[in-house]
Order: C-alpha cells, then structure tokens, then sequence
C-alpha cells in the first residue's frame, strides 16, 4: 500500500479526532494537510502502525492549535459554538454510541470546559478507544499521567454530559412542525414544540446580527424566533427569497436556512422527549463555509 493510499484509509478517522479537538472543521483539514506533508516527508523505515503514527501526528498538531488559540477564543464575541458539518448517511458512519455523541455540539461545547491535554486524552479514550500506553507515547507522558487525565476529564464531563437521544428520522416530524411554525410565526405552535426549559445560543461571531447571551425559557425563546421573522423583511430580505431545508448536522436535526440561495444560518435541534429542548445557531460566516461546500456537493 503507496503513502497516499495509507493516508486516505486513515483520513475519516483522523478528520474525527482533528475536528472533535478544534471544534472546526476547516482547521481540521488543515492540520490534515499538515500531517500528510510530515507523514510523507518522515515516514520512518521501522513504522508498525500507520494509524496510531498519524494519530499521533495530528493530535500534537491539535495541541499547539489550541494552546495557541485559547486567547483568541477568550476574546470571542458572543457564545461560541463549533463549525457545524453534515453527519448523514452520506459520511463516513460513526462506529459507536460513544463516536456519535461526542460529535454533537453540545458535547463538543463541554469539551471546551477541558484542557488541550485533558481533551486530547478523553477523545482518544474514550471515544477513540485507544490504550493508555498508546495515548502515553502520542503525548510524550507516561500511563499513569494519562489515567489521571482522564479520570479527571470524564469526572467533568459525567457532570453535564447530554443524554443521546432517539435518531434523527424519529426526530423530523417534530422538526417539521417547528419550520411551518417559524416560517408562518405562529406564536401557538412554537409554544407547543419547544420544551418549557428550552434555551438557545446563537454564533455569530460579532460578525452578523446574533445573540451576544444564551436565552433560556419558553416564552422568551419564542419571542425571540417571532422577532427574528418579523425583521427579515424589514432588513430587506422578501419571505420568498427564504427557503428551509431540514438535513443533520453533527448527529443532530438541522434547519439550513438559506437567503436567495446561500446559507444565512444554521439551526441545530436537540431533541429530548416530545420537544424541542435547544437551539443552537451558527451564523458567523466563516463557519459555514465547510458546510456550504459539503451541501453544494450533493
């Protein structure tokens, strides 16, 4: 098997650590690019494992990003979310209950609760399954710092780690029913799809119009939608040039909203029980330029 061969066997399952470490797709790849030009360049003679050297390669490459861009996370406008990207059964399934979950935005917002090193152990471990002597040699440590790591990560992250819920198709009437009620501002309808406890977060980066604080609650959450549909036509954008398309995004439904034919936003939904439990937007332009590839492509 040719360096490049090894490489694109390996690519989906480096993209899933890359990714789930950086929150970004786009940064993602290129680390991804990153790690081929050292891969090829370096290959050493005695290799016994192709996966766990370009394992090892991309998630040193992760740790310097991170450590690098904590500051310029700390200075983000507004909540920050991940870049969101298509899961369906077009990609690369995930092989567990533990590699779907971890993939959602919610799970990938505790994350960020982490440190680069505690995240890269957890992802590795647990999501990953990769040994402690393994995750030792990647991070230059030794097992029992790992152990520790991990221990200490999971013991976060058990604290307010969401439930994975039922699949998306079982999920799509209920996201059905809140496009008709967003498109059409029914204030009744939305009340009856969103949970009483619902709470959105919405990214856009300090780039376009968003909420710069979570909103939390039924009737403040609907106020909310109901104003953001009484504004597009007042900001100049015709009803008729909006279209919804419902696809999943990071395990989860979604809602890509489209004006004249680009991708103004993108609302993921966490589905608990029979409705609606969290919004989570992205609009921030730059993070939708993977997913805006990723659909175009279909």
């Amino acid at each position: 098997m040719t360096e490049v061969d090894l490489f694109q066997a390996n690519r989906p399952a480096l993209f899933g650590v890359a990714y789930r470490m950086l929150g970004s797709a786009m940064d993602a790849e290129d680390v991804l690019q990153d790690a081929w030009l050292r891969f090829s360049g370096a290959q050493p003679a005695d290799l016994r494992s192709a996966k766990a050297y370009l394992t090892t390669i991309v998630t040193r490459l992760c740790l310097d990003r991170l450590k690098s861009a904590r500051a310029t996370r700390e200075e983000y406008v507004g909540p920050w979310l991940p870049e969101p990207v298509a899961t369906d059964d077009r990609r690369e399934p995930e092989r567990s209950l533990a590699q779907a979950e971890s993939v959602t935005l919610a799970f990938m917002v505790l994350l960020e609760t982490l440190s680069p090193e505690e995240r890269a152990v957890f992802l590795l471990r647990e999501v990953f399954d990769y040994e402690y002597g393994e995750i030792a040699e990647m991070l230059e440590t030794t097992s029992a710092n790992c152990r520790q790591l991990f221990h200490r990560a999971k013991g976060r992250i058990a604290q307010r780690k969401p439930r994975f819920r039922a699949t998306v198709d079982e999920k799509r009437p209920l996201v059905e029913r809140f496009v008709r009620a967003f498109r059409d501002g029914s204030e009744e309808e939305l009340t009856c799809v969103l949970a009483a406890d619902v709470g959105f977060w919405s990214d856009g980066g300090g780039k376009v119009l968003s909420a710069r604080r979570p909103v939390f609650g039924r009737e403040r959450v609907v106020a909310l939608l109901l104003g953001i549909r009484r504004t597009a036509p007042a900001s100049g954008v015709p009803l008729e040039s909006v279209t919804f398309d419902i696809v999943e995004v990071n395990g989860e439904p979604a809602v890509v909203l489209r004006v004249a034919g680009r991708i103004d936003s993108v609302y993921v939904l966490t589905v608990d029980r029979d409705a609606i439990s969290a919004l989570r937007i992205v609009r921030n332009p730059d993070k939708l330029v993977y997913i805006q590839r990723q659909l175009a492509a279909r």
